[in-house]
């Protein structure tokens, strides 16, 4: 698990700062602008589910930014999240998105044109749960589960789409926002992102300020500019 860790962070440019922030993958295009106003922050990226494993076999985070308000509390009910730290920075939307077929709703991925459609797997990713609630409370799930092609993480699953491996995705409105449309809000749960400090980070006053910053008004509105939205 340590030698996971570790490739995971590799992967993160390093911003000459100590404080390590796991968070989900719908957050990916946020990063920049929320180092850059806040100040030096290296983040871990993977699917809510997997990151909320990794903090649970010890993993070296500082916070933990998770795109389902319930890893969070899992964990600090287990007592590896500080329970009082716990915030819900914002709420998540879905949208649905084709590089090849126009589509106005969900009832477009039955045509046939449409092959394959990409999701993150709903076992340990909220953006991919959300789209499976989506998918059945349209009516839509069973004429095209046998398209659905599931990545690790709503990234993954862009991917898939961009790459052309997919014909449609449905992930986070911030990785969809400017090509893709909009799922009505009614037709999932609401997706109530949630952050709170590792118990074991050995940063915890800058990690108590980086949640702080979250909330504030600048950090929402970095989240409102991409694809994010109040709680």
């Amino acid at each position: 698990m340590r030698l996971l860790v570790a490739a995971l962070l590799a992967i993160v440019p390093a911003c000459g700062a100590d404080l390590i922030v796991a968070a989900a993958s719908d957050l990916a295009p946020l990063t920049p602008a929320l180092a850059k106003a806040f100040g030096p922050v290296r983040f871990t990226i993977a699917s809510s589910g997997s990151l909320a494993h990794q903090i649970e076999n010890g993993a070296p985070f500082d916070v933990f930014l998770s795109a389902d308000e319930n890893y969070v509390k899992e964990l600090a009910a287990a007592g590896k999240i500080g329970a009082e730290t716990v915030v819900i920075y914002a709420q998540g939307r879905i949208a649905v998105w084709s590089p090849k077929v126009p589509l106005r709703s969900l009832e477009d991925l039955k045509k046939p044109e449409v092959k394959h459609v990409a999701l993150a797997n709903p076992e340990h990713a909220p953006y991919g749960a959300a789209a499976r609630a989506a998918l059945e409370n349209s009516g839509v799930w069973t004429a095209i589960q046998p398209k659905i092609v599931y990545g690790e993480n709503v990234r993954q699953a862009v991917q898939f789409a961009e790459s052309g491996n997919a014909d449609a995705v449905i992930a986070s409105w911030t990785l969809l926002k400017g090509r893709g449309i909009l799922i009505p809000a009614n037709l999932h749960p609401p997706i109530r992102q949630a952050g709170g400090v590792v118990k074991s980070s050995p940063n915890t006053a800058a990690a108590r300020k980086f949640l702080q910053f979250l909330i504030s008004a600048q950090g929402r509105t970095i989240f409102e500019e991409n694809g994010l939205f109040k709680p």
